[in-house]
């Protein structure tokens, strides 16, 4: 199992060297701007990297929304950050899955979704898995709770998407983590990443505050459960640079483990 961080986007590999993390994920651009990445001059020696790679999209990114003047925008950066990381050699692009405003049809902004990719293959496709993430807050959330999440991968049957799973985010917006995995996977069929955070906000308090994995009110042993059951890469995205994070990564490698050597 592969477990890494989220880390600055300056020297990802240095970055990842510190932690002792095999997985890194970073932001190509400003994550609360709109404007495309640029090629990265350290791009051959990312690909030939034996670090995993993942990016993570911008925040601003609302393909759901029925207002053009965000949805529009969305799609294009959105491919454009695609088309970034797979030149980079990226195993994922991470993106939130977005809502609607309070009022508009929540069946409009699924099938937004559905345009998104719809608008991507006509442009030669994303060329990096997608990896839509749960999220935290948001009563018109397209990927927040379970049920919106079933009516969200309905809109996208035609198309391949893969799925982030948030321990902060989901037990901030109201999803016991106990069995979660299960029934992620009944509805999505997968779990491509795990983002292995405990949570400054209270169960369905609707905050995304992230904290270390010893921290917080999620128990840590329910974050190790998650990732056992799902079974696939980890990043943390917790605070506290390369001691807090070195930690949350030394902590779940000893956990899983110790849980390895003693089956």
């Amino acid at each position: 199992m592969r477990i890494g961080a989220h880390v600055d986007s300056s020297d990802p590999l240095a970055e990842a060297s510190a932690r002792a993390a095999e997985a890194v994920q970073f932001f190509l651009s400003d994550p609360q701007g709109w404007k495309a990445p640029k090629p990265r001059a350290d791009a051959d020696l990312l690909r030939a990297a034996e670090v995993d790679l993942y990016v993570h999209a911008p925040y601003v990114i609302n393909v759901a929304t029925l207002n053009n003047r965000i949805r529009i925008p969305s799609r294009k950066l959105l491919l454009a950050h695609a088309q970034a990381a797979a030149a980079i050699g990226a195993k994922g692009l991470i993106v939130h899955g977005g809502h609607v405003n309070a009022g508009d049809d929540p069946a409009v902004g699924f099938d937004n979704w559905r345009k998104t990719f719809a608008y991507a293959a006509d442009s030669g496709g994303f060329g990096v898995p997608i990896l839509i993430e749960n999220t935290a807050g948001g009563d018109n959330a397209c990927a927040r709770r379970l049920d919106a999440l079933a009516r969200l991968w309905d809109a996208l049957g035609d198309h391949e998407v893969g799925f982030c799973l948030d321990t902060c985010h989901a037990h901030a917006g109201g999803e016991d983590l106990l069995g979660l995995v299960d029934r992620v996977r009944a509805v999505t069929g997968r779990i491509d990443l795990v983002h292995a955070n405990n949570s400054k906000g209270a169960f369905n308090s609707g905050q995304d505050r992230h904290d270390n994995l010893d921290g917080g009110t999620i128990d840590p042993d329910l974050v190790v459960a998650v990732i056992r059951a799902a079974g696939a890469p980890v990043v943390v995205e917790t605070p506290g640079g390369v001691d807090g994070q070195g930690a949350d990564i030394a902590f779940l490698r000893e956990r899983l483990g110790a849980e390895i050597r003693t089956a």
